[in-house]
């Protein structure tokens, strides 16, 4: 189970860093149709108009798919943004019970983002809503992926939550405690 879990966790990071290159690769193409342009104008040729339409968009959508599936892999590798002076200021027993009281409010709150999430997907489904650039897309695609990332980060919290209540350090600790900027305490 624990392999399945991180090859999860891997497989949403993955995508994660496949959207940022899908974002980079398009402006590069965007700038380069557009020097492309540029130059037949100073050649005093026609320009072609080269353009990725709804470019703006479509780097939108793959920008919330970075953000959204990014979102277990880096709560895993101990990257989120943590306030830890308040565990390093109790007792070892409190700071278990209060880190197991976080990760309860956290996988609540994810697990109704990824509800509503979910929900919104499927009215998009339903009244089939489009973008509105040059190039309509049905928005239930970037809504499912966003859903989908939420879905993983709610796993990722229950897994924490699991090895957590069970006496166990979850993921983003040990991670922080391996890193070698971060340190020991």
């Amino acid at each position: 189970m624990r392999n399945a879990l991180n090859a999860l966790y891997q497989a949403s990071t993955v995508l994660a860093a496949s959207c940022l290159v899908a974002i980079s690769s398009l402006v590069v193409l965007q700038v380069i149709g557009r020097m492309f342009d540029w130059a037949r104008t100073v050649l005093g040729l026609e320009p072609l108009g080269l353009q990725i339409p709804s470019l703006a968009e479509f780097a939108g959508f793959l920008l919330v798919g970075a953000s959204f599936l990014a979102l277990a892999g880096t709560l895993r590798n101990g990257d989120h943004i943590r306030v830890s002076i308040l565990l390093q200021a109790v007792k070892p027993p409190a700071a278990r019970l209060l880190n197991i009281w976080v990760l309860m409010l956290a996988l609540a709150l994810a697990s109704f983002f990824t509800w509503h999430a979910g929900m919104l997907a499927y009215d998009s489904f339903q009244f089939d809503e489009t973008s509105v650039g040059i190039i309509p897309v049905p928005l239930i695609y970037p809504q499912l992926v966003m859903t989908f990332g939420l879905l993983v980060y709610s796993i990722s919290l229950v897994d924490d939550l699991i090895v957590a209540v069970t006496g166990g350090a979850p993921s983003f600790e040990t991670a922080v405690r391996s890193d070698p900027i971060e340190g020991s305490e």
